[in-house]
């Protein structure tokens, strides 16, 4: 039995267009109107879930999905860099931003490590192979990255070399614990 997951990345938001670390803002009208103008490339999935944040409950709203919000698919737990910029961060914790990118075990912000976010994301994703059919999630970029480093069996450190767009759908299809990739397909023509 096959498993044809499509994992959707939330419309953009404030912390996403400032290069945030997300403090969990919903999405602005800006937000909303693009997600509503791409949701009839969305079509009907039998399981819908979603990211917790706002931003993800916000896209799977506008995009016409009754998705479950599921912890499994948070993203990664930022600690006190939560709601902070990035430059921010790195012009005060220099040291600290190196080791979290060169390490992806290291947690310097008093959160989730990319190792942790990628075993809890895989043990959902495995997990979805007990059942079949269509699933559609939002998820957030972090967690979609995640998904598809572990879909790939590759290095942790993969994760910073993926680029997830706002409203991109990644596409898994899975069964016998083995995954197939389609990457980076934007939902409907955007603007």
């Amino acid at each position: 039995m096959t498993v044809r997951l499509t994992l959707i990345s939330p419309a953009a938001n404030e912390a996403l267009r400032e290069v945030r670390f997300d403090d969990d803002g919903p999405l602005d009208p800006a937000g909303i109107a693009l997600a509503e103008a791409v949701a009839s490339a969305v079509g009907p999935s039998p399981r819908a879930y979603s990211s917790p944040s706002l931003r993800c409950r916000g896209t799977a709203e506008a995009l016409g999905l009754s998705a479950e919000p599921v912890e499994a698919l948070a993203g990664c737990a930022m600690g006190r860099w939560r709601g902070r910029s990035l430059a921010a961060v790195a012009s005060a914790e220099e040291a600290e931003v190196s080791a979290w990118l060169s390490d992806p075990t290291a947690a310097p912000h008093g959160g989730e490590s990319l190792r942790d976010l990628r075993v809890r994301v895989g043990t959902w994703l495995d997990g979805l192979q007990e059942g079949s059919g269509r699933v559609t999630a939002v998820a957030e970029p972090d967690v979609i990255r995640a998904a598809m480093v572990h879909a790939l069996a590759a290095p942790d450190s993969t994760a910073w070399r993926l680029d997830v767009r706002p409203l991109t759908a990644v596409h898994l299809s899975g069964r016998a614990g083995r995954w197939n990739l389609r990457a980076g397909e934007p939902l409907g023509r955007q603007q």
